[in-house]
């Protein structure tokens, strides 16, 4: 019947009794097969993390500058990983980092929410940090030149 048609004869499933066979082009299944996995993959998301590594002992100034670096790339979408790397004695002393991620986590608030919590994983202490949905993608450029060109207006 296959051959009749001009069409092929193709065995879905081997494993069935009897085995199910159909009868279709097999050349223009693989290419539609093709195009949809190529759709997929245009549609999937791929999450990018930015990675901010701090100690705990950690400077005020040095601090200021990390905290301004984070506040860019959650202004700019990404999500934020900040490790707090502990060496040696420092270990004993975690709450020192879990209280700096959360005081972090207190000053950002506006800007993104915490996604996953503060927790120890070998020396180091991790927090997941995500842009609020409101949060600009182009890093709030536009803001910044409407108030520039408002300011000028009014001089």
């Amino acid at each position: 019947m296959a051959e009749e048609m001009d069409l092929d004869l193709v065995e879905v499933a081997p494993q069935a009794q009897p085995p199910v066979c159909k009868i279709m082009d097999y050349g223009k299944y693989k290419y539609e097969q093709t195009v949809k996995m190529k759709e997929a993959r245009k549609k999937q998301s791929v999450v990018v993390y930015k990675e901010m590594k701090m100690r705990p002992k950690i400077d005020r100034h040095d601090y200021e500058i990390k905290r301004k670096h984070i506040e860019r790339f959650l202004n700019s979408g990404y999500k934020v990983k900040v490790t707090i790397m502990f060496r040696g004695r420092e270990m004993s002393h975690t709450e020192l980092g879990k209280q700096l991620l959360e005081q972090l986590a207190e000053e950002l608030a506006e800007l993104g929410t915490v996604e996953t919590h503060p927790k120890l994983d070998g020396r180091n202490m991790q927090m997941i940090m995500a842009p609020l949905a409101t949060a600009k993608k182009d890093g709030g450029k536009h803001a910044k030149d409407e108030d520039a060109q408002g300011s000028s207006q009014e001089v």
